[in-house]
């Protein structure tokens, strides 16, 4: 019975005792009485079960979850978009992805409501005011198109110095709602038309489309090659990410163009390391192998390296970013957060031959020497102010030299292990070619 019918129910009975009390007279009347009392009550309780079901529950009816859950943020971006919640064929890994926060997947868990909430979620930008520069509402995996700098940047206009006062993210990624195409239980396809103008005064007409698949367990185990352990509890998904360029021109070198850049913003630790494998670094400078200036000279205390991985302070105390060249780069990146038992995994598809974009804060730089891999570790701005804090891993498409019509592919995966840290450690090593010991003890 529905909270409407029940009400009715209600009001009859109330009547009809209201008119038949006014006529008791004798026994057999009382009895009467009685029977109709019962028959009241019976409807309150009725009443009272309808409106305590489903989802008329009252606010201080509903589950109530710890910060840092993902019932938590389930519930905080419930207030503010309907969401759409993906799950594995098993249930307990769950993602929550945004159209109408830029297609974005929010955050993911391995274990349910009450399993640990992934990804960053900006709580205070939500009803704050409108920023200038970049609208961070977090988010463990999102869509931005570069470059940021250099002369075919998105995000500065032509001529404009390249410093932080005239920086600004285009409101078609960063504000913006992008549209649902199709939607299942475990995956949803979304796109955004897009009309953007570079640094170089090209017009660029485009359209992307953005696909998120939640994985299964027995995907997870295969793609991985490991059997996990029952002590282990994972979540991945796969982004598959399409540029398609709309205009009536090519995109030359010329006249510029964009690329599609990834980014994963997780929660910091004071504990937490990013770890950046790397091969071939010691037969080329150093410098040709990695970018470790975006912001000024990473400190030698905070990013650390042997011959085939560089280890990067995520502690979201010191503004600094890094980043490999294609042909030295990887196909993964990952963090161990050592206080939460957490492994972080991003795969993703590096083409070592092609021309990655510059990304650097400088026109006057060769627009093709970009990196394919960024790591980022968010810190105080030189007021004292800060976004965060949290950290990045990033990963980031060839420059799209597109013909009208044609279309560029990037794919993306996440995984996040916790659990049995023997078991955490083999896919440490297997994967990122480390394990967790050296890990943690990268800056001991």
């Amino acid at each position: 019975m529905n909270k409407q019918g029940c009400h009715m129910t209600y009001t009859h009975v109330l009547k009809r005792l209201s008119f038949q009390s006014n006529k008791i007279d004798d026994m057999q009347t009382v009895e009467r009485f009685i029977q109709r009392l019962i028959i009241t009550i019976t409807a309150i309780m009725l009443t009272t079960a309808c409106k305590n079901t489903g989802q008329d529950k009252t606010a201080s009816e509903k589950e109530i979850y710890k910060p840092g859950t993902f019932g938590y943020d389930l519930q905080f971006l419930q207030g503010y978009d309907s969401l759409i919640l993906l799950r594995s064929p098993e249930g307990s890994a769950q993602l929550i992805v945004s159209a109408k926060y830029q297609g974005k997947v929010f955050t993911s868990t391995a274990q349910g409501n009450d399993g640990f909430s992934f990804g960053w979620v900006n709580y205070k930008a939500f009803d704050g005011p409108a920023d200038l520069h970049m609208n961070a509402y977090g988010g463990e995996n999102r869509l931005w198109l570069g470059p940021e700098g250099g002369p075919f940047s998105l995000y500065f206009k032509p001529g404009e110095d390249m410093v932080f006062d005239n920086w600004k993210t285009p409101a078609a990624f960063d504000t913006e709602p992008w549209e649902v195409e199709v939607q299942t239980a475990h995956s949803v396809t979304m796109k955004k038309d897009m009309s953007l103008v570079n640094y170089r005064g090209t017009p660029l007409r485009l359209s992307v489309k953005r696909e998120i698949a939640v994985s299964s367990a027995d995907s997870i185990n295969k793609r991985f090659g490991l059997p996990l352990d029952a002590a282990v509890n994972a979540v991945g998904y796969q982004t598959t990410n399409t540029l398609i360029n709309k205009g009536s021109q090519p995109w030359t070198a010329e006249t510029g163009m964009p690329c599609i850049w990834v980014l994963d913003m997780m929660k910091n630790t004071d504990s937490t390391v990013i770890v950046v494998p790397i091969h071939n670094p010691d037969q080329v400078d150093f410098s040709k192998v990695a970018t470790t200036d975006y912001f000024g000279e990473i400190p030698a205390d905070r990013l650390v390296r042997d011959d085939q991985h560089l280890f990067f302070k995520a502690d979201g105390k010191s503004r600094g970013k890094i980043g490999v060249k294609p042909a030295h780069t990887d196909p993964v990146i990952g963090s161990y957060d050592p206080l939460n038992g957490i492994l972080t995994l991003a795969v993703f598809e590096p083409e070592a031959s092609s021309r990655y974009l510059n990304q650097e804060w400088d026109p006057r730089k060769s627009p093709f020497t970009g990196d394919a891999v960024n790591a980022y570790n968010d810190g105080p701005l030189a007021d004292g102010s800060q976004m965060g804090p949290f950290y990045e891993i990033e990963s980031v498409s060839p420059a799209a030299f597109l013909r009208p019509q044609e279309s560029l592919v990037h794919r993306q995966s996440v995984y996040h292990f916790t659990g049995d840290k023997k078991s955490l450690d083999m896919i440490s090593k297997r994967f990122l070619g480390v394990s967790l010991n050296d890990i943690t003890n990268a800056f001991k």
